[in-house]
């Protein structure tokens, strides 16, 4: 993890806090830059459940996920879950090991077909992209995360969605012509819990 995003981590230890950085780069990243187009009909309806894990461990995290799938199990006015890794030492590439356990751990559970991760992390850097690949911030968020999304949710979008397809290539022109350093700068100003309207 990159050292000033490191020291910001360092020292926000208020769930909330965090909560809201996140709930920020939600509505300034993905919602308003169309990230995802299927994101603001779940912010607007206040069916994004945000939790806060403390783990470190990898067996505690997928445990903790496991977790949350069941709660997801359970109630059906909670169309996603954003489990936000409160972890300052979790680079990247210890994260992917993360994701990777995670993924076995929900098809051994038998949520294939139920449930789909989605990664996020400061650090973000797509296979064959270089480090300073102003797309890399379609994934790039304040904190790890994990995402666990509904699976029929997202066949029922994508079926109404004209060339779901073209998203990737969109976001990739989109952030790629917006360059590296205002990406940067936006995803920097989650972090400022004062600036709710900028």
């Amino acid at each position: 993890m990159s050292e000033s995003i490191r020291h910001r981590h360092e020292n926000v230890d208020a769930p909330q806090q965090i909560i809201a950085h996140c709930q920020q780069w939600v509505d300034r990243v993905i919602v308003r830059l169309n990230i995802c187009p299927f994101a603001k009909a779940e912010v607007q309806a206040q069916t994004i459940h945000y939790v806060v894990n403390d783990a470190v461990l990898q067996d505690e995290l997928v445990a903790a996920t496991l977790q949350q799938c069941q709660e997801l199990d359970e109630c059906d006015d909670r169309a996603t879950t954003l489990i936000i890794l409160n972890d300052p030492s979790l680079g990247f590439y210890r994260y992917l090991d993360v994701v990777d356990a995670v993924e076995q751990a929900l098809l051994d559970a038998g949520y294939e077909g139920i449930y789909q991760v989605a990664s996020f992390h400061p650090d973000y850097c797509f296979g064959g992209s270089e480090p300073d690949d102003a797309s890399n911030f379609t994934n790039r968020s304040p904190y790890p995360m994990i995402h666990l999304i509904r699976e029929h949710d997202i066949t029922n979008a994508l079926a109404n969605f004209l060339r779901p397809e073209s998203i990737p290539d969109r976001n990739i022109e989109y952030t790629r012509r917006k360059g590296f350093e205002h990406m940067k700068s936006l995803l920097s100003s989650c972090y400022d819990i004062d600036n709710t309207k900028k």
